[in-house]
């Protein structure tokens, strides 16, 4: 049977949060939905678990941000100013470039941790939370957090 994470191996975990798959309807980008999230979990608690808040704003938050070309904290500002997720929409379309390259992030989203240094970096992180075996089937970034989250079985 194959491994699961070993319980707080990586800290909290919240469930709550949308995979990073999910396309975000205004604009088709993966992973967008996730940050926005993110941003509300901010917004309606005052932090994130210290297991996400080392990456809130960095990591694939950032990587987001800069394929847009804006800052992550003009996004996480939208979140916390807008009455409800229509306003969030319309002010993301306005802050996005017009063409915001769907395919070529969405593209890019999917390979994160399929390097060389990548596939290095899960395997440290698959071992670390006891699932060394997992390492072959869990080959990007978002699977990682897929799994995690327990949403790869």
């Amino acid at each position: 049977m194959p491994s699961k994470p070993i319980p707080g191996s990586t800290g909290e975990v919240l469930t709550c949060l949308p995979s990073p798959y999910l396309p975000h309807a205004a604009t088709g980008l993966l992973y967008l939905p996730r940050f926005l999230a993110k941003c509300r979990y901010v917004k309606d608690h005052g932090a994130l678990p210290a297991s996400y808040a080392k990456n809130f704003k960095r990591g694939i938050d950032r990587f987001l941000c800069l394929h847009l070309g804006v800052a992550p904290d003009d996004v996480e500002r939208i979140v916390r100013e807008a009455a409800d997720d229509a306003e969030i929409d319309r002010r993301l379309l306005e802050l996005f470039p017009r063409d915001v390259q769907a395919a070529k992030w969405n593209r890019e989203l999917v390979q994160k941790g399929m390097t060389p240094a990548g596939q290095d970096f899960l395997r440290e992180a698959l071992t670390a939370m006891g699932c060394a075996d997992r390492c072959g089937e869990i080959k990007s970034v978002p699977d990682l957090i897929e799994f995690d989250e327990g949403r790869i079985e």
